[in-house]
């Protein structure tokens, strides 16, 4: 870790970190999701008879709704779809989500919360999702936590992840911060090469199906199998982020 640390901030041309910030993407990492968000993409593109991959949706994760959509459009009919086609197609996705979600959240995510705003931290969300049914529950699963001010969500951004984009919006909304002064915490390909686009320190949690090595390869600097596990060495980590000088 020391050592990843200390190649991060020779990359990046900075001589420490000083942390203020730490940037959490949502599905996934604070709610098991991932496998209702899945079924509903599924289901809503075998309706229309537009095939998709084992898994895909996975890859995906961090999209806007229009750019999935468009992907799948393209791969069948060779063309993006329109905004009424794609607002149809995601109007019918929430509904399916909404039916398959059961709102359960990560072990130990709420506790990481809490541990990172109980060490003047502040905590930022950055989530590619514009599911109202998630969105409105943060403050019901997470008091006091997250506020519309530290939220960047799919209606903040022109380009969604892997674009840069709402990585540096959540470093602007964390108070104007650089990149040296946060870490994030993602658990899909996508989320982490938008975060390490933004020159932001990535920690990747795989609460999903894919392999370690897919998330390293989109730019992880640590893999933790479980919240849990990254919530056990929280302590120890931030103090290695402190105290690292080059």
């Amino acid at each position: 870790m020391k050592e990843r640390l200390r190649n991060y901030l020779q990359t990046h041309g900075f001589g420490h970190f000083d942390l203020k910030a730490v940037i959490f993407d949502m599905d996934g990492v604070l709610y098991d999701s991932m496998p209702a968000h899945e079924k509903s993409w599924r289901q809503t593109m075998d309706e229309r008879q537009l095939s998709s991959l084992p898994g895909e949706f996975y890859l995906h994760e961090g999209r806007t709704g229009k750019s999935t959509v468009d992907i799948l459009f393209q791969r069948n009919i060779g063309r993006n779809a329109t905004e009424e086609e794609a607002r149809r197609i995601y109007v019918r996705k929430t509904e399916l989500f909404q039916q398959y979600n059961t709102g359960a959240l990560i072990p130990h995510a709420k506790e990481t919360l809490e541990w990172v705003k109980r060490h003047g931290l502040k905590c930022v969300l950055v989530t590619g999702s514009g599911q109202a049914s998630l969105l409105d529950r943060l403050d019901q699963n997470f008091p006091g936590i997250f506020s519309p001010e530290t939220m960047v969500t799919a209606f903040d951004v022109i380009h969604g992840k892997p674009d840069p984009e709402p990585f540096l919006k959540g470093l602007q909304k964390a108070g104007d911060l650089l990149p040296n002064q946060a870490f994030v915490i993602e658990n899909a390909p996508l989320g982490i090469k938008a975060a390490t686009g933004a020159g932001i320190f990535t920690l990747a949690v795989n609460t999903g199906p894919l392999d370690d090595e897919m998330l390293l390869e989109a730019g992880a600097s640590v893999v933790f199998d479980s919240m849990t596990s990254l919530y056990e060495k929280l302590p120890e980590m931030v103090d290695l982020f402190q105290s690292i000088r080059i």
